[in-house]
């Protein structure tokens, strides 16, 4: 059997970072984890670590404006796993220098996360992250660095407890907000599962310079649909609230900058339908599902069962 690759996580600590990070170690990687030397006296980024420490991962001080410490513990590793957060994608270009500099990587995932980044709709002031991530995508093809992107789509935390309502916290049980007529359909996936596929690929030739599309068949559904589920679950009928377009847009520009992001989003994704509008070719991309059988991921009516 092949010796597992020894794995570098820079923005471990983040939202989705520390998913990738368990994944990792789970999966049996040597894997180490970046981390500022700030990050130990934030409490809970110190009890995130501690979790990491007793999982086996090694954690390496640096931090991506510090170019020596990026580059010494790039040399440590066979895989680069990118998970920072949207205000750090343009720095990014950072570790593409200290892979090419190191010249040992086999494979780098930016951070992506989402949506693809070439194939959406979006509106400012998403437009411009999505610019960001794609930007980045250019750099690795012009510098030949080996990659894979990972499209995770929505994560799954964040949308189904919530049914997408962005002041929520639990499912709704008297009203919902629905964005346009309800009908795009987006694809839900929950952040362990996402950990484990975004794994799966990185030492398969399948997915080298291609697209991994996390699109299980069991989680895709429309706002519609979602809300039908919920529905059935609870035993009650809510009253829909339909936004129109012209609407939304006009909530957009009038928002503060990270609910603009959100809402910027949500359009592309629950409007114009950007994870299910397009066919995943097989000169671009790949499905993780297809790929990964025997990830057992968690569909969304198991998920919401948690909520009733």
């Amino acid at each position: 059997m092949a010796e597992k690759s020894k794995i570098l996580i820079i923005g471990g600590t983040g939202y989705i970072g520390k998913f990738v990070v368990r994944a990792s170690a789970e999966a049996g990687h040597p894997t180490f984890a970046l981390v500022r030397e700030t990050a130990p006296s934030h409490p809970q980024k110190a009890q995130l670590l501690d979790s990491f420490k007793n999982s086996g991962v090694t954690l390496l001080k640096g931090d991506l404006s510090d170019h020596e410490s990026l580059l010494e513990a790039i040399k440590q590793v066979d895989v680069v796993i990118s998970t920072v957060g949207s205000d750090q994608v343009p720095d990014q270009v950072k570790i593409i220098a200290a892979i090419k500099e190191a010249g040992n990587i086999k494979r780098f995932v930016p951070s992506e996360f989402g949506n693809d980044a070439d194939r959406n709709h979006a509106v400012e002031p998403a437009k411009s992250l999505f610019a960001a991530k794609s930007q980045i995508r250019r750099t690795l093809e012009a510098q030949g660095i080996p990659f894979t992107i990972v499209c995770s789509n929505l994560f799954a935390g964040y949308f189904v407890p919530t049914l997408g309502q962005p002041d929520a916290s639990v499912p709704p049980r008297d009203k919902v907000v629905i964005l346009g007529d309800g009908y795009a359909r987006a694809v839900f996936v929950k952040e362990e599962d996402i950990g484990a596929y975004t794994l799966k690929a990185v030492d398969d030739p399948r997915t080298l310079n291609k697209i991994l599309y996390i699109k299980p068949p069991g989680n895709i559904y429309s706002i519609n649909e979602l809300v039908l589920l919920w529905e059935n679950k609870i035993g009650k009928t809510l009253q829909r609230i339909y936004v129109a377009e012209e609407q939304i847009l006009k909530n957009i520009q009038a928002s503060p900058l990270a609910l603009g992001v959100f809402l910027a989003v949500t359009h592309s994704v629950f409007v114009k339908g950007d994870q299910t509008n397009f066919e995943i070719e097989p000169s671009f991309g790949v499905e993780a599902s297809e790929l990964y059988p025997d990830v057992k991921y968690t569909n969304v009516a198991l998920y919401l069962n948690q909520f009733v």
